[in-house]
């Protein structure tokens, strides 16, 4: 039972071996919360999200660290353009997010620090890096100095004297153009904090160097991020990190993106499909279907077709878990998954190949209720219902369970559908087939599946 992940910095998939016997500590960089989250935003942390529960499924203690970045240049820029308080942007987004990650299922983080929360630990590293001659403060502001860190763009592989390092607006006094901004000094009208360097506000990097020492110490096992976070915001954590003396983490894992008509997904480029519209299109369930199930480091071109595609597959899924309930009850999850689902698993989290093995033992499970076989079918369930929850996609899980689309409005609906279901039972009872024929036919254009099972009719929504 070795568990396998591709390591960034390695470039290539390695053993994983915990720093702490049966502990796994996990840092993941969160939600900048300038805006509401599009479903771009929330794969990262759906991905995160199952290696964790495959983690705690293998018998981990895990500790998940999730931060929030409330202050940075784009949130500031968002306030003096609308004339909001940043902090008011930052905290309706934060739970703009919040709702994104509660709705797709995701298991809360142990620990979601945010960045203004963690000053004096942003002021004690950059004392230290200064102390250690990796720092340095000019007109208020202080900057790392990139040359003193020999080991500085491993992560990203790139050549220092080709860098382009990002600067915003103030960023002056820096010896090398390519030294990068810890603290921003203060300017009229943006939030600032006392230090012994003058006042100002963090940088976008240093927040998480400080966070992950404060909530996982000096080393710790994962690191992860999207895709894009490699350069400079990865690159840049680690610098800090390591020349303040903390070996920091011993396997960087990234997600790829979301993108639409070849491009990454977005907030500048206005592309993006926000979490709170599309959860009122699509089942919440489906979503989480259609964003967790293929390779974490695989991109995903979004389209309604392929949507409906994840539709189409995961009601078959959820058929044969409800027809097994049906006909024999409640059936627990298997203590153990399948060892081929557990061997993808183990495999940098093969989800594609995981998910294959569920669809077959769906298969297997359908064929044993056609032949009648009640035990080999529950059995079927209760494997599926393991997998199910590694993947976090469940139906009968307590989180889903009736909460899809939502509880009032699938009580009424589902009253008149079995209301007009009454009526063509009457229908079929007199013999009026032709009747009952319409009453079924009118019922499937408007999306619901009607199926004839032992204990009466049954209804649910069908593919779009």
């Amino acid at each position: 039972m070795t568990i396998r992940l591709y390591d960034t910095s390695a470039r290539q998939i390695r053993d994983f071996t915990p720093l702490r016997p049966g502990c796994v500590s996990i840092y993941l960089c969160g939600a900048t919360v300038q805006a509401a989250p599009h479903i771009g935003h929330i794969r990262s942390g759906l991905n995160f999200d199952i290696m964790r529960r495959w983690f705690a499924h293998r018998g981990y203690d895990v500790t998940f660290v999730r931060n929030v970045t409330d202050i940075d240049d784009k949130i500031l820029a968002k306030s003096a353009e609308s004339g909001e308080p940043w902090w008011s942007i930052g905290f309706r987004n934060e739970r703009a997010f919040t709702y994104g990650y509660d709705v797709l299922g995701c298991l809360p983080p142990t620990y979601e620090p945010r960045a203004t929360g963690h000053i004096p630990e942003m002021i004690e590293m950059m004392r230290g890096l200064i102390e250690r001659g990796h720092a340095y403060a000019a007109e208020g502001n202080v900057y790392f100095d990139v040359r003193s860190f020999p080991e500085y763009l491993r992560l990203s592989n790139q050549e220092l004297e080709n860098l382009q390092q990002p600067s915003g607006a103030g960023e002056t006094g820096k010896r090398d153009p390519r030294d990068f901004a810890m603290w921003k000094a203060a300017k009229p009208g943006e939030p600032s904090w006392e230090t012994p360097w003058g006042r100002g506000r963090p940088g976008w990097h240093l927040e998480c160097s400080a966070m992950a020492h404060k909530y996982l110490g000096e080393a710790f096992d994962i690191h992860g991020g999207g895709l894009d976070l490699v350069f400079p915001h990865h690159e840049n954590e680690i610098a800090q990190a390591k020349a303040f003396g903390d070996a920091f983490a011993s396997f960087w894992v990234h997600n790829a993106w979301v993108t639409m008509s070849g491009e990454k997904m977005s907030k500048s480029l206005g592309n993006s499909v926000l979490v709170s519209e599309m959860v009122k299109r699509w089942r919440p369930i489906v979503l989480r279907y259609y964003l967790g199930t293929p390779h974490y480091r695989s991109m995903i071109e979004y389209s309604e077709e392929a949507l409906r595609e994840a539709e189409s597959a995961f009601a078959r899924i959820e058929g044969f878990v409800q027809r097994v309930v049906e006909k024999a009850g409640p059936v627990e999850p298997a203590a153990e998954v399948p060892p081929a689902f557990a061997e993808a698993m183990d495999d940098d989290l093969g989800v594609p190949q995981a998910l294959a093995v569920v669809h077959t033992t769906v298969r297997q499970g359908n064929s044993a209720l056609t032949a009648d076989d009640k035990e080999a079918a529950v059995a079927r369930l209760a494997e599926v219902r393991a997998m199910l929850g590694v993947l976090g996609l469940d139906p009968l899980d307590e989180h889903w369970a009736g909460a899809d689309r939502g509880d009032d409005l699938h009580g009424v609906v589902d009253s008149l559908v079995r209301l007009v279901l009454e009526q063509r039972q009457a229908a079929r009872a007199r013999k009026d087939y032709g009747t009952a024929d319409a009453i079924r036919d009118q019922l499937q254009q408007t999306g619901l599946v009607i199926e004839d099972t032992p204990s009466g009719p049954r209804w649910e929504l069908g593919p779009r």
